[in-house]
């Protein structure tokens, strides 16, 4: 007979402890959290000291009553993960099924191994209720200032806005930085690289020098390249120095959602998800860590691995510490549960985040790679100009032969170090070529996911555990856009002197391709205003920081949960009243972008009903006419002219079978009208720049899936009332003026008149 009831918060989870328990023991799931904060009203009596109120889904009764039922013949361990979250599963487990908190046991691990399993049986716990608190008071916290923010936003700003205290500030960052951009002005300048060979270098090996200042303009490129005619080039200084490059330490939860995101274009949310299954499998370590510590067995392993991999020299102990203050050094990093395995079944996502897991830990194992760096410097004679070469050579690899960490900069150098000649203080040196380059200055990238993470780490904002539902509330608001950003083409100019002979090409590059790049919607950018202004300390880096560290003291019983609420509650509280109270001008969320050349009216850009959007005012009395902006455009950054250009809609493209064809945009997106029948556009296809014979195209598809809507699958001549028809979303029984869905499974090729009446009758009850 099983004893031992064993409760962990998933079914995977659960299938792979089982494996390794007994047959007196058996493992069942929570599906997670089987109690939250009651939807209704506030879910908090603030009354009562913020006591919250707590009530379980009406999707998790079942599963309450399953466990009840077990937990009371059995003796009960609670073995959620062993985070603040896993704690407070166990806790609300133990509220719910009645179980003494200070008597159950609880158990923690950081791998689901067998020894793992084992080890955490023989040394059971109790709930520790200062992590339960610590989760208890970020729960309470968000939602107080989510139920009290939000109706603000509604009646100040627009209905069906929400707000939250990290989220916000999240959104903060990406409106600042999208700013930055929009204020930006590239300007360009003069890039100048030479190729250099020593005089008495009978291979004449070329290598590439940089000059060390820049020009900017044509003019003064042009002076120096002339300057260089004739001119001697001699090494002033040649420096060879040994250098290291040491391993990165393995993963934490945030170094994991970045590598990923840079190495393996995943998002957050997916990297988490992913790693949650191969925890859940066994397959590495938990994957909600601050720490870089790896466990002396973990050493171990590394060692056994590289010294059979790659030999002994390659192998070398190295004990990182964890920066993150408050991090938790007896917790692990996120490894490999077994190191030996260095592949894995499973879905292709799971084996390339695996993959990289792995190559990561063992690298962090693996000895520095050792370099030779070189500096030549070159004088030029006639000028205080010089020329500088650098170079880096891989003498031993070391890491480097398993991984390389990559880093937030996709902007490749534009000056590669190789090998450099041999060369000391007095050598003379050729120029076979000197080119001098038009180069634009770049404007701060907008952020992706993995260096939006790496800030929020950096700000000490969030935790990362948290910085997945972050990301993926502020897009779900409608807040911020993840999008993809085509190139545009530029012309540059590229000046070159060969010999004496100085030539000039005029060449053409993209510039500006973004891909999965965050940016600030208007809505957003109106919403972060209106925060900053209103609840400027609430948006304050610092003030959001410290609030993580205040929840760390509950963590460590430095200070109760309700003390920390207090205090934050209490100024917040007045800020909201303040806001309530204070007049907000709705007009002067709008933008004046000039006047319209033909009426004279003003145009302004603004928040609509529907979204973003321009307007030119009408005459006192008369409405305006409105544009919808289109995607990509911002209130903030869209021009006169560009406004301008979306009263082009509706477009006449002419006739169509004696009927206007026209292109616009309505509340449903862009169209073709055609008489009195619309057809929408395609996804790819451009309102304000569609052609006559694609409109067409669109029409006639429209109405050949009208005509196959109209034309029945199946009729009966015993009843001529009754037909299967093909709709919109699949085939259905149009019987007497109504409409009726078919079964799941059935073929509306095989229905037979008696099965279309049964169908008609069975929904008729």
């Amino acid at each position: 007979m099983q004893e031992n009831l064993v409760i962990v918060e998933s079914p995977a989870k659960a299938k792979t402890i089982e494996k390794f328990l007994g047959k007196d023991f058996i493992v069942k799931s929570s599906f997670g959290h089987i109690r939250d904060l009651a939807k209704k009203d506030l879910g908090i009596n603030i009354g009562e000291g913020y006591k919250p109120v707590y009530e379980i889904p009406g999707d998790k009764k079942k599963v309450v009553d399953e466990l009840t039922k077990l937990a009371k013949s059995k003796t009960v361990w609670l073995a959620s993960d062993e985070d603040r979250e896993g704690e407070a599963i166990a806790w609300h487990l133990t509220e719910v099924l009645g179980l003494p908190v200070d008597k159950t046991k609880r158990i923690v691990f950081h791998e689901i191994t067998k020894r793992a399993i084992l080890e955490a049986i023989e040394q059971p716990r109790t709930v520790n209720m200062d992590l339960v608190n610590a989760q208890q008071a970020r729960r309470i916290l968000d939602r107080l200032v989510g139920f009290e923010l939000s109706p603000v936003l509604w009646k100040k700003v627009r209905p069906s806005l929400s707000a939250g205290r990290v989220q916000s500030v999240a959104v903060r960052l990406i409106v600042e930085r999208e700013r930055e951009i929009i204020a930006f002005r590239s300007t360009p300048y003069f890039r100048v690289v030479a190729q250099f060979h020593a005089a008495g270098d009978p291979d004449k090996t070329i290598f590439k020098a940089e000059l060390s200042s820049r020009f900017e303009t044509r003019e003064q490129a042009e002076e120096f390249l002339n300057t260089c005619i004739g001119a001697t080039f001699t090494v002033a200084k040649a420096e060879e120095k040994p250098a290291q490059r040491f391993p990165a330490p393995p993963f934490t939860t945030s170094t994991l959602q970045q590598e990923a995101g840079r190495k393996l274009g995943m998002s957050v949310s997916q990297t988490m998800s992913v790693a949650q299954h191969l925890y859940e499998q066994g397959l590495i370590t938990y994957m909600r860590t601050d720490s870089v510590n790896l466990s002396k067995q973990a050493l171990a392993q590394c060692k056994e691995e590289i010294t059979k991999l790659y030999g002994e020299k390659y192998s070398s102990w190295h004990n990182y510490k964890t920066k993150t203050k408050g991090a938790q050094e007896a917790h692990e990093a996120i490894r490999p549960s077994y190191i030996e395995n260095h592949t894995i079944e499973g879905t292709p996502a799971e084996k390339k985040l695996y993959d990289l897991i792995w190559k990561r830990t063992v690298a962090s194992q693996m000895v520095c790679a050792e370099l030779d760096r070189t500096t030549v410097v070159i004088d030029m004679s006639g000028s205080s100009q010089q020329f500088v070469a650098t170079g880096e050579v891989v003498r031993f690899d070391g890491f480097l032969r398993l991984y390389s960490e990559s880093t937030d900069d996709d902007q490749a150098a534009e000056s590669g170090e190789g090998l450099l000649p041999k060369m000391t203080a007095g050598d003379r040196v050729v120029s076979t070529q000197i080119t001098a380059t038009e180069r634009f200055t770049q404007a701060p990238a907008r952020y992706n996911e993995a260096s939006l993470v790496k800030r929020l780490e950096e700000l000490g904002i969030g935790r990362p555990s948290t910085y997945a539902p972050t990301i993926t509330t502020i897009i779900n608001r409608g807040y911020v856009v993840k999008q993809n950003k085509d190139g545009q083409k530029r012309g540059y100019v590229q000046l070159m002197l060969t010999g004496d002979k100085l030539t000039s090409k005029n060449l053409t590059e993209n510039f500006g391709k973004e891909k999965n790049r965050l940016s600030p919607t208007d809505i957003g950018m109106v919403v972060n205003d209106y925060l900053e202004t209103q609840f400027k300390p609430i948006m304050d880096y610092n003030f959001t920081a410290n609030v993580e560290k205040e929840f760390d003291r509950v963590a460590d019983g430095d200070i109760t949960w309700d003390t920390m609420i207090h205090d934050f509650y209490g100024p917040f509280h007045q800020m909201v009243d303040t806001a309530i109270g204070t007049q907000t001008d709705k007009k002067s969320q709008a933008r004046i972008l000039g006047n319209d050349p033909k009426t004279g009216h003003v145009v302004k850009a603004r928040i609509g009903r529907y979204g973003p959007m321009v307007e030119i005012e009408g005459n006192e009395g008369e409405k305006g006419r409105f544009a919808s902006l289109k995607k990509g455009q911002l209130i903030e950054s869209i021009t006169l002219e560009e406004a301008l250009e979306l009263f082009a809609l509706p477009r006449d493209l002419g006739q169509l079978d004696g009927e206007e064809l026209m292109v616009g945009i309505g509340k449903y997106g862009p169209y073709v009208r055609y008489g009195k029948s619309f057809a929408s556009l395609a996804k790819t296809d451009d309102p304000y720049t569609i052609g006559y014979d694609r409109a067409v195209e669109i029409v006639r598809a429209h109405q050949a899936a009208a005509a196959a809507a109209n034309t029945p699958l199946k009729s009966f001549p015993e009843d001529a009332d009754m037909l299967v028809k093909n709709g919109r979303y699949g085939p259905y029984i149009a019987y007497k003026s109504k409409n009726y869905r078919l079964p799941k499974g059935a073929k509306p090729e095989e229905l037979t008149l008696d099965d279309c009446l049964k169908i008609v009758a069975g929904s008729k009850k």
